[in-house]
């Protein structure tokens, strides 16, 4: 459950009105079951590992154990990026969703914004958390609507170029958008430690979390696909400039183009308290992840400090102070906000994915070497090694191909550029710096510690 609660959020709820625009229903059903896939075999390698050994220090703590100290350290700095900056995202998407009442003219998303934030501050200071997520659907008219809008505009929109190259662009870019979408399902690692029975739990944990999302994700994407047009003026993401009544959520517009206003209302109004409920708990990882590397020694020791209710208060004010990046809404578009934070938190989850990938091949390494076998372990990943090779593979040229669109004609973008590619340069300052100050070596397999705390 904590793993569905954090993945289904702004990736599938606005993220996709990005992708249907950009590409048609098509792409972004192909994509997203391409990426499915990818993160199946991601979970399957977390499990793998957790169910032999689960450890309260997750990735961060395999990496550091199987591989190399400097990669469980830049791993867990990678993951607290990403939750610093999907923060602000859910704020941004908030922003979003209100311009369906209030236009930005009028009252400037910075005043929400402000006291969105506040209240989440709050709420995280006294300790308090809660999740709410709403799903709907229907329509009154009885039109059968089908696939006609997988053949009227078409289901695979041309992107930058024309014909085949062009329906592969737009096929291409929504890799990323599914790539966002899927991010946090890792989270089922995160609470290995307090698992009853990691034998059985973590495997079943693993396949039911894996098959709901999938299913959950495709079915949506398709059926928006079938209920909401590409070229749809509705869609905020389909127009260059946003009007009053554009919806950020394709959802949204299905239930306006099949003229159920009122459950419309309901969805905007449900999606608004969902995003902001997303926001609380995305600033609570935040904090308590710094906490966590601040515990391992792999953050300044300030922010180890908690108050007499055990509040790392300066880890949340950390975490406060980056939320602040939401106000960039207050002198630009929101929905290029949205995109640019869309841009920051996919890469740092890109990266954190191919840490994890890297460390399950050094432990499949490790364990091979000191004869353990798939029948020795609760679970194996179906794929082995070689799955976690070629998901690395496919992690890696998504993240070296995510802003192609730059590097095309007439189509170069500093901000979404830097955005895109930040994280990569950071991940080796991370490494770089780490190997100076502290000269770690990696283990080799025969080296590395496969029992203490495990099962065996």
């Amino acid at each position: 459950m904590i793993a569905i609660g954090g993945a289904i959020g702004t990736g599938l709820i606005i993220g996709t009105g990005k992708a249907l625009a950009q590409a048609g229903p098509g792409s972004v059903f192909v994509s997203y079951t391409v990426v499915g896939f990818i993160d199946y075999l991601l979970m399957s390698a977390v499990g793998e590992m957790a169910a032999w050994l689960p450890t309260s220090s997750s990735f961060s703590g395999y990496a550091a154990r199987f591989c190399d100290p400097v990669l469980g350290f830049a791993l867990g700095c990678c993951y607290w990026f990403k939750y610093i900056i999907v923060c602000p995202n859910q704020l941004t998407a908030d922003a979003l969703v209100l311009q369906y009442w209030v236009d930005r003219d009028k009252v400037n998303p910075g005043v929400f914004i402000a006291v969105f934030l506040v209240t989440i501050t709050f709420i995280n200071y006294f300790g308090i958390r809660f999740f709410g997520e709403i799903e709907c659907g229907g329509g009154p008219s009885g039109e059968a609507i089908g696939f006609r809008y997988w053949h009227n505009p078409g289901a695979f929109k041309e992107y930058i170029d024309t014909g085949n190259a062009g329906q592969f662009l737009g096929f291409w870019s929504c890799m990323v958008t599914a790539v966002f979408a899927f991010l946090e399902t890792e989270l089922v690692g995160v609470t290995v430690a307090e698992a009853q029975n990691p034998r059985k739990t973590i495997p079943r944990a693993i396949r039911l979390t894996f098959y709901r999302i999938l299913s959950f994700y495709c079915g949506s994407v398709l059926m928006v696909g079938m209920l909401v047009p590409y070229n749809s003026e509705k869609l905020i993401f389909a127009v260059n400039k946003a009007s009053t009544g554009a919806a950020a959520s394709p959802f949204v517009v299905a239930a306006e183009v099949a003229g159920v206003k009122a459950v419309s209302q309901i969805l905007k109004g449900g999606i608004l308290i969902f995003v902001f409920s997303a926001a609380n708990s995305d600033l609570y990882i935040s904090s308590r992840t710094l906490y966590a590397l601040a515990s391992s020694g792999l953050a300044p020791k300030i922010v180890k400090r908690t108050d007499r209710r055990g509040v790392p208060i300066y880890a949340l004010a950390l975490s406060v102070a980056f939320s602040l990046l939401a106000f960039m809404n207050v002198s630009n578009d929101s929905k290029k906000v949205f995109s640019y934070f869309v841009n920051l938190n996919t890469i740092f989850g890109l990266l954190s994915w191919i840490a994890i990938l890297v460390t399950h091949i050094y432990w499949c390494r490790a364990r091979k070497a000191q004869g353990i076998t798939n029948e020795m372990l609760p679970y194996a990943a179906p794929l082995g090694v070689w799955g976690s090779y070629g998901t690395l593979f496919m992690c890696i040229l998504i993240a070296l191909c995510k802003n192609f669109e730059v590097f095309t004609k007439g189509n170069w973008d500093t901000a979404s550029f830097v955005t895109r590619y930040l994280g990569i340069p950071i991940f080796f300052v991370l490494i770089f710096s780490y190997k100076i100050v502290y000269k770690t070596k990696g283990y080799k397999p025969e080296e590395v510690d496969l029992f203490s705390g495990g099962y065996h």
